[in-house]
């Protein structure tokens, strides 16, 4: 066994996450794997994803899903633009085989640390998926999160379930994940059991004890639990209202404007989708005038700056770019400051092309791409009475506002005599 030994400061900075979701799930029952089932609207799947993306030291995440899942999964993921979801990898038939799957797909990436994840845990925080990377960093080879055993333990017959015995509970913890591992020492372990045949280890860590390594335990959480049966599914549904409720939430609403002008050009790009017109709209990207005033007021819900900040037009790589991904990429940063999309309004001022045959599938577009329900976003148009630069087709303009719901932060006032 090769000895503990921390990381050389700065060496350990490239953290991936492995979220196992290949499963059928068939206890949950539904007809559909639990991973895709709902709790508070919002698939478990999903709702694992924005947990792992919501921890900034990890650096990239890869799912594993069945064979059959992929159009579950890009149901699952519509709206979620972080460049840190990398795309999903085929699992096994076993968990054994999904794991070493992911741990090959990971193999251009060549992380430092490797994080195994059950998806049906959606509920892992931050705080615990840190105290897994600190485990590796300072020198241990393999963690898992764990928890004390609260509950009396009975060993039993099997057949008659007669109580045989008390399990001294001193000393036992429940496993949970993430499991956290060196990539190399975790690859080469998964790679050494399958060419002997071994198939029969329970997780991760079993396979790095049997390769030789200490596997040591990191703080869990009961919060942090996985989601096995439909009761579970039903419980929790139930409560994501009440929790919900109990937080401490604020309501933020932020409004922006943009303009762009006409070239020549044979139709434009209008909240995310194509409509012919006999001049095209000037712009770096797409000039999706709608798409971008929408980007701008979801970012300033956050005081994130706006889209200019994000995507300058001095960078050649957004030329021509579809304005999706800057909307998408908008809703993304307010996810993961805990938020979500109460309601989207944008208002187009323009004398042509008519809005109306359009605006139906503008609305499902934008739905889509934000990840929110189509009764979330609203689409309007007018024209200016042919005055200003719009009234005289120049260009089009377009005004958003955005209203989301985000945990209420603590107010902090600067010293008396600070100054800005």
């Amino acid at each position: 066994m090769t000895s503990p030994a921390s990381f050389p400061p700065g060496a350990a900075d490239r953290v991936a996450m492995l979220i196992v979701a290949a499963g059928k799930g068939l206890r949950a029952g539904g007809g559909l794997p639990k991973q895709y089932r709902k709790i508070g609207g919002t698939p478990v799947l999903r709702r694992t994803i924005e947990a792992a993306l919501a921890c900034e030291r990890v650096s990239c995440v890869v799912v594993l899903i069945g064979e059959d899942d992929g159009t579950h999964y890009a149901d699952c993921i519509a709206g979620l633009a972080d460049p840190r979801l990398r795309p999903p990898a085929t699992g096994g038939d076993t968990r054994q085989q999904t794991v070493l799957n992911g741990l090959r797909a990971l193999d251009d990436f060549a992380p430092d640390i490797v994080l195994v994840h059950d998806g049906a845990r959606p509920f892992v925080s931050a705080k615990v998926i840190a105290a897994s990377i600190d485990a590796i960093v300072t020198g241990h080879r393999a963690a898992i999160a764990a928890i004390p055993v609260s509950d009396t333990l009975k060993r039993a017959d099997g057949e008659s379930g007669a109580i045989l015995g008390t399990v001294e509970r001193s000393g036992l913890y429940a496993a949970q994940t993430p499991q956290a591992f060196r990539y190399s020492d975790i690859l080469a372990a998964h790679e050494r059991a399958a060419s002997e045949g071994l198939a029969s280890f329970t997780d991760d860590a079993a396979v790095a004890e049997w390769a030789g390594h200490t596997v040591v335990l990191t703080p869990g959480e009961t919060g942090n639990i996985k989601i096995t049966t439909a009761e579970d599914l039903r419980r929790l549904d139930s409560e994501s209202a009440t929790r919900e409720q109990r937080m401490d939430m604020e309501t933020r609403v932020a409004t922006a404007y943009d303009v762009h002008a006409f070239e020549a050009g044979s139709g434009v790009i209008l909240g995310g989708i194509p409509i012919p017109h006999d001049r095209a709209l000037k712009g770096h990207s797409d000039a999706d005038v709608v798409l971008h005033a929408l980007t701008d007021a979801v970012l300033a819900t956050i005081c994130d700056g706006d889209i200019g900040h994000h995507f300058p037009p001095s960078d050649p790589q957004w030329r021509g770019a579809p304005s999706d991904q800057f909307l998408a990429y908008a809703v993304d940063r307010l996810r993961q400051r805990g938020g979500r999309i109460s309601h989207l309004d944008v208002t187009i001022v323009c004398e042509r092309p008519k809005i109306g045959p359009h605006r139906e599938t503008m609305r499902a577009r934008i739905a889509e791409i934000c990840g929110t329900p189509l009764h979330r976003v609203s689409v309007k148009a007018t024209t200016s009475e042919r005055l200003g630069f719009t009234g005289r087709e120049e260009g089009i303009a377009a005004l958003a506002t955005a209203t989301v719901r985000l945990p209420a932060e603590d107010d902090e006032l600067p010293a008396q005599g600070a100054r800005a």
